[in-house]
């Protein structure tokens, strides 16, 4: 299954965990000086040396200029690429798993960002897939490391473990009592950041918010994802007290009440107001106010985003077409 149509621990917070490692190959420059040729050469490298024995029968290596661009949006949408991977596909390529669970882009910023996500707060399982991974090609290829620095990158920002993980977090009780800059500044002096859905730059959207690490250099692996849990766990714990007191508010009900109706009966639904009235109804469903799992309304906030929802169609759709059809599978699944 899917990391959208999974359940996990946490999952009335937690929508997703993700841990990506980024490597490079010793002989070869960084992404942004190699031509087409040089880049095409090391993803055929590292296709060679992951996909082999029963990891090539669980994996898709894709080239992204076979696919449209509305395809690659979509995998940015379901958080398997990076929105900058989807926007140049020249020399790029994409191994992913079947269950979509493990995506590896080739030649995006670095030669390899090995990406992981699961449902829910899985901080450790994430981190053990990716590490045998990362295991799996250190043994074929020599990959760039230097002794005092770590791990090198292009970007020195991830120069030492190259690791970057996060936990995609839906905090309306934390949002509605205004303590989200104050959180942020927080989890600032601990050396995470807390931002939008889709990184660096994303406004939060539907009270969703991406709480990632931003050290990597001085620390284990292993220490960077115990501080991430560690702090994730103390925010779903505020989350679920703000909770409480924010469902004793009759006129936060009603709204809830109100959102589950009109996403019932609405013939049109833009995917901001999706996103927004999703938010409501997900807080019900998490509290127990309306009767419908949880993992319903995570599937619908990645299925009814925009290019997802043109490739299901197969076929470019105007917003106003868009805006039926997600109000058609938004009635169709919480009935």
């Amino acid at each position: 299954m899917k990391w959208y149509e999974n359940n996990a621990e946490h999952a009335d917070i937690v929508l997703s965990t993700r841990v990506r490692l980024a490597r490079n190959l010793k002989d070869y420059p960084f992404p942004s000086r190699l031509n087409e040729a040089g880049k095409n050469k090391v993803n055929a490298v590292v296709r060679d040396a992951l996909l082999t024995g029963k990891r090539a029968k669980t994996f898709d290596y894709v080239e992204m200029r076979t696919l449209s661009h509305t395809q690659c949006v979509s995998l940015a949408e379901k958080h398997l690429i990076s929105p900058e991977f989807a926007s140049d596909s020249e020399g790029r390529a994409l191994i992913l798993s079947k269950d979509e669970d493990v995506s590896i882009m080739l030649c995006e910023e670095d030669h390899v960002r090995v990406q992981v996500i699961y449902p829910g707060l899985s901080l450790e399982a994430a981190y053990e897939t990716a590490n045998e991974l990362d295991e799996a090609l250190s043994r074929k290829v020599e990959i760039a490391f230097d002794p005092r620095l770590g791990y090198l990158t292009q970007c020195p920002t991830n120069l030492g473990t190259g690791l970057r993980a996060s936990v995609m977090l839906h905090l309306p009780a934390l949002s509605r009592s205004g303590a989200m800059q104050r959180l942020a500044n927080t989890v600032a002096k601990l050396g995470l950041i807390l931002r939008g859905a889709y990184g660096e730059g994303s406004k939060p959207v539907g009270d969703i918010y991406q709480l990632s690490n931003q050290v990597t250099l001085g620390i284990s692996e292993q220490a960077a994802i115990k501080n991430l849990e560690s702090i994730a766990n103390q925010i779903i714990a505020q989350e679920k007290s703000a909770r409480e007191a924010l469902l004793k508010d009759d006129v936060f009900i009603d709204r809830i009440w109100r959102a589950w109706g009109i996403l019932q009966s609405a013939h049109m639904l833009s995917c901001a107001e999706f996103m927004e009235l999703g938010s409501l109804v997900r807080i019900g469903a998490a509290e127990g106010v309306l009767d419908i799992p949880v993992q319903t309304l995570t599937r619908l906030l990645v299925e009814t985003q925009p290019a997802t929802l043109n490739c299901a169609q197969g076929r470019s759709c105007t917003p106003a077409e868009r805006d039926v059809l997600r109000a058609r599978a938004v009635k169709e699944a919480l009935r």
